[in-house]
């Protein structure tokens, strides 16, 4: 059987297809996992070791020459991403305020939820991506884009940043494996070459353990809205992170369909966030049903297009010779 020739011919399927398979496992059997226990539990809810894994190895495949490259490129996209979230928060305000659309077609949508879903990138599917379709470099992106995980940047774009608190240890926390890695990888060139095999073995494994944790009837809950939604997203972030991109990262534009998704932490933002300011409790509910479906639409259609746009990409004259002077620049230094 030809399987992973199968695969490969599926946008972006080495990300889509164990994630697709975890999600309707999880669905079908939600306890199935639990009741099987030991190394199987592991596997389905193994999410943040296979990715602090694959961070080190990650970490460990970036040349201390290249490093410039990839804050480029991360704060780029940091930035670019908080600030879609901010002109959103604020024509959305204008109009809900701290509340939400009470009957209709958009009932439950508001400022929280667009916040939530918009400010947050799936770190792990963005690596993941990025490791199959672009640089090292670009992959390696994913540290200054960190930041923005948790509610504290959503509570600074609703403008409510005084009332939660943050502690650094949990970015180092983030970082560290990373940075392990790195200096690994700088300090012994077997190192890194050992290392840097890991990178591509383990997307399908944390693709498993994320769609594990996806209910698929969530999407049942928010009906058309809720897709539209996690569509709404990917266009909305997808672009501007596209062009900047281009523009200032130096890239081809994957980086930023690759970026466009919704966080898993999101999920918990609008609980958080109700649990620090009380005038968002009433719009929470209702908020993360939306928030959750946009994770589940984008984590899907994210890779897909990432891997459409991927190919169209590297057939672009000016994209291919633009890659080409990056390496030529990268030996030479």
């Amino acid at each position: 059987m030809k399987i992973m020739k199968t695969v490969n011919r599926i946008p972006g399927g080495l990300m889509v297809i164990p994630l697709f398979v975890g999600a309707l496992i999880n669905t079908l059997f939600p306890t199935g996992a639990e009741d099987l226990g030991s190394f199987t539990l592991g596997l389905a809810s193994g999410t943040t070791p296979i990715l602090a894994v694959w961070f080190v190895c990650l970490g460990a495949s970036i040349s201390l020459k290249s490093t410039g490259v990839v804050l480029r490129k991360s704060g780029t996209l940091l930035v670019t991403k908080v600030g879609v979230a901010w002109i959103a928060a604020y024509l959305s305000a204008q109009f809900l305020g701290n509340g939400m659309v009470e009957s209709g077609f958009f009932a439950g949508l508001s400022t929280l939820a667009l916040v939530a879903a918009m400010d947050m990138t799936n770190t792990g599917l963005y690596a993941s991506l990025m490791g199959q379709y672009g640089t090292k470099e670009e992959a390696g992106a994913f540290v200054l884009m960190n930041i923005e995980s948790g509610p504290l940047m959503t509570m600074i774009i609703l403008g409510t940043a005084g009332i939660a608190s943050f502690d650094p240890r949990l970015l180092v926390g983030i970082v560290l494996p990373f940075i392990i890695g790195y200096i690994l990888g700088n300090l012994d060139e077997e190192v890194r070459e050992f290392l840097s095999k890991g990178i591509p073995v383990l997307i399908p494994f944390f693709a498993f353990s994320l769609g594990s944790s996806i209910q698929l009837t969530v999407i049942l809950e928010t009906g058309l809205l809720g897709i539209l939604f996690g569509l709404f997203v990917i266009i909305t972030t997808g672009i501007p992170l596209i062009i900047t991109d281009i523009l200032i990262g130096k890239g081809n534009g994957t980086a930023g369909i690759a970026a466009s998704s919704t966080a898993g932490a999101a999920v918990a933002t609008p609980m958080l966030v109700a649990e620090m300011v009380p005038e968002f409790a009433p719009v929470a509910p209702a908020a993360t049903a939306l928030v959750a479906t946009s994770l589940i639409v984008t984590s899907i259609v994210v890779p897909i297009i990432t891997g459409l746009y991927a190919k169209k990409a590297g057939k672009v004259k000016f994209f291919r010779k633009r890659m080409k002077a990056e390496v030529q620049k990268e030996i030479a230094t």
